[in-house]
């Protein structure tokens, strides 16, 4: 079903991916499928997607694949997005002409995105010193070790450090992908895209990349039906003892499995679900902040405040500014 809201219009929308001889197939799909699928219901203003290369001649990829690129090193200079969708390996130097064309793409203003092992090339501009990143779980203390002044957390999905953004392994490119649409355009758009993927439209960069041990059956089956039930009453107050109960565990036994299956605690799941449901609220109806605290279980519009900042970074206002679907009016609101 066609856009009819007004959208956003990038001031750059050329998206370039760089390819390189052994591409990572999946990582490079992820940002092709996102960016460089003809959307005719969403023009004019979508991506314009190109491939750029340091090497000549066609290129081999993952899987049989050959790959010829649009254009050599040179094209990164126009691009506002360039994504790095993995690379050769971690331990495969990143030429040096390829580190200067990233570097002189980010000072005029491109942002710069990794998918899994692209954050190797990325590290190695030197751009990600003193700031957050992220790559696939295995390569985590690798990336820790080599740049020590990166602070690399190896549990998320993503990071979005503004021009400078990663993601973990394969399919969390996917979720970077859609981040970034979701900043440009809005949630419409990037709810619509989602749905052609069929994939859920937004997951949180925080949320953990895998689980720490596996899980009995009947436990992770237990523990479904408790989250399931946590996420339907998210206005409710929810006891630990009730929720352990429902389980049919002791409360440390599933305060354990909890963590093994989310990878967070039971109180740290609930304020993200919650913030999540906010975050939806804000976008999509015209309900004051104490309303939307109230509907979303924070009691208070100051504690919907004090977790969305810290979780999101910026304030429920400040957030509804910015993604509130276009052309919707919303009450005012303070931040």
């Amino acid at each position: 079903m066609p856009i009819s809201r007004r959208r956003r219009t990038l001031p750059n929308p050329l998206v370039a991916a760089l390819v390189y001889d052994g591409l990572c197939g999946f990582e490079f799909a992820c940002a092709a499928e996102v960016f460089g699928l003809p959307r005719p219901e969403l023009q004019p203003g979508w991506y314009r997607f190109e491939t750029c290369a340091a090497e000549r001649g066609p290129l081999r990829g993952q899987y049989g694949m050959r790959v010829t690129a649009d254009a050599g090193l040179e094209r990164l200079a126009d691009a506002g997005t360039i994504i790095l969708p993995g690379w050769k390996g971690i331990d495969v130097p990143v030429p040096p002409r390829v580190l200067d064309a990233l570097r002189g793409a980010h000072a005029r203003g491109a942002r710069l995105l990794t998918i899994c092992s692209g954050a190797f090339v990325l590290a190695a501009t030197g751009l990600l010193d003193g700031r957050r990143a992220t790559t696939h779980w295995r390569y985590a203390e690798a990336l820790q070790r080599r740049y020590p002044h990166i602070e690399v957390d190896p549990a998320v999905l993503y990071v979005d450090e503004g021009q400078l953004l990663t993601s973990a392994g394969s399919a969390a490119g996917l979720d970077l992908c859609l981040h970034l649409v979701r900043r440009d355009h809005g949630p419409d758009v990037a709810n619509q895209v989602a749905r052609r993927l069929v994939i859920p439209p937004h997951r949180d960069g925080g949320q953990a990349q895998f689980v720490e041990r596996p899980v009995a059956k009947r436990e992770a089956n237990a523990l479904a039906r408790v989250i399931d039930h946590m996420q339907r009453r998210l206005a409710s107050h929810q006891p630990i003892a009730e929720l352990a109960a429902m389980a049919a565990m002791s409360e440390r036994s599933f305060m354990r499995h909890f963590k093994q299956v989310t990878g967070t605690s039971p109180a740290d799941w609930l304020i993200a679900a919650r913030v999540d449901r906010a975050r939806e609220l804000l976008e999509g109806s015209s309900l004051s902040i104490d309303a939307i605290a109230g509907e979303c279980g924070f009691g208070s519009a100051i504690t919907l405040r004090h977790h969305f900042r810290r979780k999101l970074g910026v304030s429920p206002g400040a957030y509804r500014a910015r993604f509130a679907s276009s052309g919707r009016r919303s009450e005012p609101t303070t931040a």
